[in-house]
């Protein structure tokens, strides 16, 4: 189970522990095998076999990274590392089927760190599964550095290859056995995989059709937005026999590489700076190339949300003349940033889409946006341990939140320490492209490796006092939230916590409506400074049990936090950490493709300065 751990958390474990682990799982105690004398290690760059533990696909690669290999920042330049992923894993695809393969596809591939010059790639293939002629391999890209020797692991990808026989047509695969538990994870996660591949055109299709089409481009301020045509780029490139692969087509890798260099500079064009590469939507090779084609490369920033851009680019094949329609050879879109000098991602300019192609490409980038950070947070709150609903006990209410959420207020919120237990409110510190047509009301996103946070502030007309007391009510949020259908109380735990049975008009699993049970907890400011704080979390009573007639929802964390600004301004924050339940949702208007959240908050200003005079407000406070 540690090693399982130890692998799904990406961290780089010594061959050593791997063989004596892996052994071990097969009946053997016994400690790894001494080298002989004699006996040498592997040399940087070449291909090492697999071990009798191994699967017997599996190849391991590693490559010094030298000046050649990088670019004016000293870094590995990513054309480089996918010619040397794609590599790898062809060698590894060729060793399952014993004959050519050519790569398919390549899916996303989020790049955490970068690698200077000096420093080791250590790059390791396996094939997940053989399907009828096409089959998965992973690869694992980890740096090395060998005057630390510190272990950090770069990136993970999947890619498709398709077995060739002599005539070029296709190979049937013999099937894979997994042997390790963690072979059989991904031998049985490989074909949901292969599944979302197939329906990708579809789901984007889909979500398009059910998003409105006046979502960002009609209600954005355009002002200061830098024109998509301004970073287009068009190059075209000789395919020469170095650039070809041994079955005499152009390297896979290589296509990869020229693509990548457009795309940097079609990013360079919107930002004016040296772009940093963060992740690569899947590769689709629609055809091979051969020696003496022309490749032309295209490449257009689609989109510029906050601190990120995303850039679509591909490749079209010519022949000798120039003449003739196009081959188009490979599509991708890639996902740059900007770092500042401490490392942290700059704001970038807005994008002004062309009409027509170019708004289809804008939000389809919103679209694609939207999808991976459901693949993201999606599988990261199914692998997380932190239980959704917590069951309660009076003597637990303290921690009843989880202590893993952020105990604080960013620097750019300029807010303290807030009162436990509600300290435990996630923040969001990247506002987010979902604009909203009130500009008091911004939104704001916070990713993480297995959370996504988002904060909605506002500041409104109303004493902080008043509004902490018609916030903390949850009888009258229907009044502002249209997601509210009721909320009942159903224990009064004392004056400032409460638990409360809530009814949503939204619709969950089977089509029924969801409903919760929620422990409200409410604080009032420590000392000078301090905000009102508002907190919400599931919890389980035995009182109230799940319904047939409900979907029980659940919310891991959410509330409020209230700042006087004046005797008569507030500033009111809503944050909330986004569960599986509620990730699409979420991840909709975070990636522009709704502005609901905006609207519901915007209500919500208008019943604090509906009520800010009510007389029953004013007992309550």
């Amino acid at each position: 189970r540690c090693l399982l751990k130890m692998v799904k958390e990406n961290i780089i474990i010594p061959e050593e522990i791997l063989s004596f682990c892996c052994n071990g799982l097969q009946g053997s105690t016994s400690p790894p095998r001494a080298r002989e004398p004699g006996e040498r290690e592997e040399a940087p760059g070449a291909m090492a076999g697999p071990s009798p533990a191994h699967n017997p696909t599996e190849v391991q690669m590693s490559q010094l990274v030298l000046p050649c290999h990088t670019n004016h920042r000293g870094e590995l330049s990513t054309g480089q590392l996918l010619k040397w992923i794609d590599t790898a894993a062809c060698l590894s695809a060729e060793r399952h089927a014993g004959c050519p393969c050519v790569t398919a596809s390549m899916d996303d591939i989020y790049f955490e760190h970068t690698i200077s010059v000096g420093q080791v790639v250590n790059i390791k293939a396996k094939v997940n599964r053989a399907f009828n002629s096409s089959m998965e391999v992973g690869i694992q890209v980890s740096y090395e550095d060998l005057c630390s020797g510190k272990h950090c692991s770069i990136c993970k990808a999947y890619a498709t290859f398709v077995a060739q026989g002599s005539s070029g047509s296709k190979v049937r695969l013999k099937p894979l056995t997994p042997q390790t538990e963690e072979e059989k994870i991904e031998y049985s996660i490989a074909a949901e995989r292969r599944r979302m591949r197939l329906v990708h055109k579809d789901t984007l299709k889909d979500l398009l059709t059910r998003s409105p089409r006046e979502t960002e481009l009609e209600t954005r301020d355009g002002s200061g937005a830098v024109p998509a045509e301004k970073t287009r780029v068009e190059s075209v490139e000789l395919v020469l026999p170095p650039h070809a692969n041994h079955q005499g087509n152009t390297f896979g890798g290589q296509i990869m590489a020229w693509m990548e260099n457009v795309a940097t500079i079609a990013a360079s064009r919107l930002c004016h700076a040296h772009p940093t590469l963060r992740a690569i939507e899947m590769f689709h090779f629609r055809g091979p190339s051969q020696v003496g084609d022309r490749l032309v490369l295209k490449a257009i920033v689609n989109n510029a949300f906050k601190n990120s851009m995303e850039v679509g680019v591909s490749a079209e094949a010519y022949d000798q003349e120039m003449s003739g329609s196009p081959r188009h050879i490979n599509s991708a879109f890639m996902t740059f940033v900007v770092l500042d000098q401490e490392g942290h991602p700059r704001t970038l300019p807005m994008v002004a889409p062309e009409p027509g192609d170019g708004e289809r490409r804008y939000r389809e980038a919103s679209a694609r946006k939207k999808i991976r950070l459901d693949r993201k947070y999606v599988v990261s709150c199914k692998q997380t341990e932190v239980p959704l609903s917590v069951p309660w006990d009076q003597s637990n209410k303290v921690g009843s939140f989880p202590a893993g959420a952020a105990a604080s207020c960013p620097t750019s919120c300029s807010s303290p320490r807030c009162p436990s237990p509600p300290a435990a409110i996630p923040v969001g510190t990247s506002p987010s492209r979902a604009l909203c047509s009130l500009p008091e009301v911004r939104m704001y996103t916070l990713e993480e490796d297995k959370f996504l946070s988002f904060r909605i502030e506002m500041s409104v007309c109303i004493t902080a006092s008043r509004a902490f007391s018609l916030l903390s009510n949850l009888r009258r949020r229907h009044e502002w939230d249209s997601h509210y259908l009721s909320a009942e109380l159903v224990q009064k735990v004392d004056d400032d916590d409460m638990i409360y049975h809530v009814v949503s008009q939204t619709l969950g699993h089977e089509n029924k409506p969801q409903d919760f049970v929620i422990l409200a907890s409410r604080r009032k400011p420590c000392s000078k400074g301090d905000p009102y704080v508002v907190a919400f979390r599931s919890v389980t009573l035995p009182t109230h049990p799940a319904r047939a007639e409900f979907t029980r929802g659940e919310t891991l964390c959410s509330g409020f936090c209230i700042w006087p600004e004046s005797e008569e301004m507030s500033k009111v924050a809503y944050y909330n950490q986004a569960t599986p339940g509620y990730l699409n949702y979420v991840t909709a208007n975070v990636a522009g493709l709704s502005s609901d959240i905006c609207s519901t908050f915007e209500a919500c200003e208008k019943f604090l300065l509906k009520n800010k005079d009510d007389l029953i407000s004013r007992l309550q406070d």
